[in-house]
């Protein structure tokens, strides 16, 4: 077989998750591959347009034939993919927490103060517990990200939290609160992992609450249409387990017609005996209404169950509340 070209944006994050899918390709002999690093229009202007931005000249290579294959971060991947293009699958999903980075560790002894911070244990706690290291903030703390979602489930949660916009990549925003810029900083807990940097972590945030993106924690691998090399070369690395629960994430999201301005969290799991549940989440970004639901369906039509929660939340006014946070987005 002739080598793969697999195609990325050229950030840390972006070429450590496309080493990870050539990696897996050349171990599994299913073919060898090179990398080609791309620009997309969101690497110019990351504010600008909607999730398209951060695909737009990956796929254009793809249509061209200039790569054969293209590795995204599953959540930054539209609702729809470009005519010709398909989404082969994903391979195993890593962690699909969100995390909190703190500004300080009082072990380490910080001016500010040994009581101004809790640091949480790193497990999935559960309940009442659920944000330990959010509720160990002091009232009024600064709290960065860049996701809509998470200021929305931020301020549900914290009503008294500064939550500030800022973007960047992870160095960048782990820079920000080395400074001392801000109190603490939401990341993706899968980002940290496949940086290698697990060590920042504070506290996790358990899914239950603070309800992940859709696709978070996956890599989407796209490739196109009809292109039977490339599909077979992938499918001996795809997660049956995480190419389902990504395809009823998404199916919510398109039903839903969510972009990267409405504050929406879904949340596939495999539930064992062929099923599995999907757990959904919207909200206003001033925190002061959400919608959260949960839905068991059939492991083998995951689209469907998708449908089915999106017309659950409808029903219960997520349409609403969706449309009135994108009349509002920054």
């Amino acid at each position: 077989m002739s080598r793969l070209r697999i195609g990325t944006r050229g950030s840390a994050l972006a070429l450590a998750q496309t080493r990870l899918v050539a990696d897996r390709l050349e171990i599994g002999q299913h073919g060898d591959a090179d990398i080609v690093t791309l620009t997309t229009s969101g690497d110019h202007n990351e504010h600008a347009g909607d999730k398209s931005r951060w695909v737009d000249t990956i796929e254009d290579a793809l249509l061209a034939g200039e790569i054969d294959l293209a590795v995204h971060s599953a959540k930054d991947l539209p609702g729809e993919l470009a005519a010709g293009l398909t989404l082969l699958g994903a391979p195993p999903r890593a962690g699909v927490e969100d995390v909190l980075c703190f500004a300080a560790d009082p072990a380490a002894g910080s001016d500010r103060g040994a009581n101004e911070y809790l640091r949480g244990t790193g497990g999935e706690d559960g309940g009442e517990g659920a944000s330990s290291g959010l509720d160990g903030l002091a009232e009024g703390a600064r709290v960065g990200t860049s996701s809509i979602r998470r200021a929305a489930q931020l301020r549900a949660a914290r009503a008294d939290l500064d939550v500030v916009t800022v973007g960047g990549n992870v160095d960048t925003r782990l820079r920000l609160l080395a400074e001392g810029r801000l109190d603490a900083i939401v990341l993706a807990r899968a980002g940290l992992q496949r940086l290698g940097r697990e060590r920042e972590i504070g506290a996790v945030l358990d899914p239950a609450r603070f309800v992940p993106a859709p696709g978070q924690g996956a890599l989407a691998l796209e490739a196109r249409a009809g292109d039977a090399r490339v599909a077979e070369a992938v499918a001996a690395i795809l997660d049956v387990d995480t190419s389902a629960c990504l395809q009823a994430e998404r199916a919510l999201a398109s039903a839903l017609d969510a972009n990267c301005h409405t504050p929406l969290g879904a949340h596939a799991t495999p539930a064992g005996c062929g099923c599995f549940g999907l757990r959904a989440w919207v909200g206003l970004p001033d925190g002061s209404a959400w919608i959260v639901d949960e839905l068991l369906g059939g492991f083998y039509d995951p689209t469907e169950l998708g449908a089915r929660m999106a017309e659950r939340m409808s029903a219960a006014g997520a349409r609403e509340l969706l449309t009135k946070a994108e009349r509002h987005a920054p």
